[in-house]
């Protein structure tokens, strides 16, 4: 499941998330977070697999505009936002997939829905989930612990998030963990 290159490069990405997300400030400021991010781990994935990874990490909220509602889920809203715009199913995929959002999808009633878009389990959807996991409201460092509380205390109680929360926290932190190592193998290079 690698391609080579990004169709629709870093550049087209960050363009895109600021036209659509600049108006919502904490939203943008996190997503620029995010991007800085995963540059920073991008030493974990295939060399081949870097510059989408950035450019995910750019896309990866796009869902929460207002251009792009569809669902009302932003993980599948940003995928099929982007696929209409002819970006690569990888890339809509990993969107639609980020940050466990199949736990969320199952308790929203959504899980077929975001089956249009395969999964991808590797280093790169890990490295795209670690980085948005780690950076909180206003593109401020979190720990993946701090984030799952965050989320949960925006969303309430009675959230999707919080019912997915018991499927959906233990793969986040095992998440976690396997970027932590690949880190710390790629930082002793």
């Amino acid at each position: 499941m690698t391609e080579t290159a990004c169709a629709f490069g870093v550049k087209d990405a960050e363009e895109l998330a600021r036209t659509l997300l600049h108006p919502l400030t904490e939203r943008w400021q996190h997503t620029a977070a995010v991007a800085v991010r995963a540059e920073q781990l991008a030493g974990t994935v295939d060399a081949a697999d870097r510059e989408i990874l950035v450019a995910a990490a750019w896309l990866h909220d796009i869902g929460y505009a207002t251009a792009t509602h569809d669902s009302g889920f932003h993980p599948l809203d940003g995928a099929r936002y982007l696929r209409k715009r002819g970006v690569s199913e990888r890339l809509c995929s990993l969107v639609a997939h980020h940050s466990g959002a199949r736990f969320v999808a199952e308790a929203r009633g959504l899980t077929s829905e975001l089956a249009e878009f395969p999964l991808e389990v590797s280093a790169l959807s890990d490295a795209l989930t670690y980085a948005d996991q780690t950076v909180g409201p206003h593109g401020r460092p979190y720990s993946v612990e701090q984030r799952m509380a965050e989320v949960l205390d925006r969303h309430g109680p009675e959230s999707p998030q919080a019912k997915a929360y018991s499927t959906r926290a233990p793969y986040l932190l095992s998440v976690a963990e396997r970027v932590r190592r690949r880190f710390a193998q790629y930082s002793q290079r």
